[in-house]
């Protein structure tokens, strides 16, 4: 099978699962990227430069667009992310096997203004009748494009799939980490909510229990949080860390407990929580992430707390400090959930047999029951009744 992933810049995120899908048996793999990768993301450690042989890249020259182009129409199949839509007409109108890959579309809630244009553009890029199918990189997607009247039973499960390590030993994992120190990771942006993060750290300080928070991240928020952290006396238990490498994140959250994950439902996925769970923290995350309600079973591998209640989040954080047992527990059971089930090479592999399935001529296959390429189905946004 000839497989070509479509999206506009080649990153960490997306590394895993192509090293996964060109070294597997049969395949032919091609990655096409259509642009460089943004300055603010250079800020935040990812790297323009990778040795893959794989990667296409249509902004090179000419003769390089018109061959991704050829890529792109002779593969038999095609996942397609965020890209021009032009590249993609020749092999829809060829009825040609595609998946979108997406986040949720409606970030911002429904912007009823917004409707009509929606329906009719997304309904011709996606016309009836032509294989494509929706690979769901939130748990929130399949119902978004529903209202458009898009995909029905043609969604499964997707995601990021972030570099995935193997702890032979727990023990070695869990004997590093400091049970209480909490870590936040991200761009400190509004919807992200790194506010709350430190709500929490004022008010742990005040009812006098012993913690460290510590801060990982840049943007425009950052002068803020300073002077906040200034004004309210929390340097001595707050640490702002700037930006760092992809690895150094990891090595940070090996050694911290607690992971906070405070993003509202602009948050399309979220890679970080894989990467926290992967690392063994226990971890404390909003519903309304577009990642927790596939990854996260609360209680088990993790805490949920609804969107924007800062007196829930610290109430399960103090439950947590109060219980290194329990963070070690939830911390295991979410490590296994990333190496067994929730990883790059589970995901190509089911990638291949679903795709498979449907070029053999089944529409709309059901081949697994959890996990990535299983059905993705419509959630309610208020799913979490915890």
């Amino acid at each position: 099978m000839n497989v070509v992933m479509l999206s506009n810049f080649f990153n960490h995120h997306q590394s895993e699962l192509s090293n996964a899908l060109w070294n597997y048996p049969d395949i032919t793999y091609r990655f096409v990227e259509t642009q460089q990768i943004p300055q603010e993301r250079k800020k935040m450690g990812y790297r323009q430069s990778y040795p893959q042989k794989y990667v296409l890249r249509t902004y090179e020259s000419k003769e390089q667009e018109i061959r991704c182009a050829e890529q792109l129409n002779r593969a038999e199949t095609v996942i397609a992310g965020s890209a021009p839509e032009s590249i993609l007409r020749q092999r829809i109108k060829a009825g040609k096997l595609l998946f979108r890959y997406a986040e949720r579309p409606l970030k911002h809630g429904p912007e009823l203004l917004k409707y009509l244009p929606r329906l009719l553009k997304w309904n011709y890029r996606n016309p009836p009748g032509k294989p494509i199918y929706l690979l769901c990189a939130s748990a929130y997607t399949a119902g978004d494009y529903r209202k458009f009247g898009l995909f029905k039973n043609r969604c499964y499960k997707w995601g990021y799939f972030p570099e995935t390590r193997q702890y032979p030993n727990s023990d070695d994992l869990f004997i590093k980490k400091s049970k209480t120190t909490l870590l936040w990771c991200g761009r400190f942006l509004a919807w992200k909510h790194p506010d709350d993060a430190l709500t929490v750290a004022r008010r742990l300080k005040e009812a006098g229990v012993s913690f460290t928070l510590k801060m990982i991240g840049t943007g425009e928020l950052e002068n803020c949080l300073r002077q906040t952290i200034q004004a309210e006396g929390l340097q001595n238990c707050v640490e702002l860390t700037g930006p760092m490498p992809p690895e150094q994140v990891r090595d940070y959250m090996e050694k911290a407990g607690i992971f906070l994950f405070t993003s509202d439902r602009q948050e399309g996925w979220g890679a970080v929580l894989n990467e926290a769970m992967n690392s063994g923290c226990a971890v404390v995350a909003s519903d309304a992430i577009g990642s927790v309600p596939y990854l996260v079973k609360d209680r088990e591998n993790g805490l949920v707390y609804h969107s924007g209640s800062v007196d829930e989040l610290l109430e399960k954080v103090i439950w947590l400090l109060d219980r290194p047992e329990q963070q070690r527990r939830l911390g295991e059971n979410a490590c296994r959930t990333i190496t067994e089930l929730w990883n790059a090479q589970v995901a190509a592999e089911r990638f291949i047999q679903l795709a498979q399935a449907i070029l053999d001529g089944d529409p709309s296959p059901e081949l697994f029951q959890e996990g990535p390429c299983s059905r993705a189905e419509v959630i309610r946004e208020d799913w979490y009744r915890g």
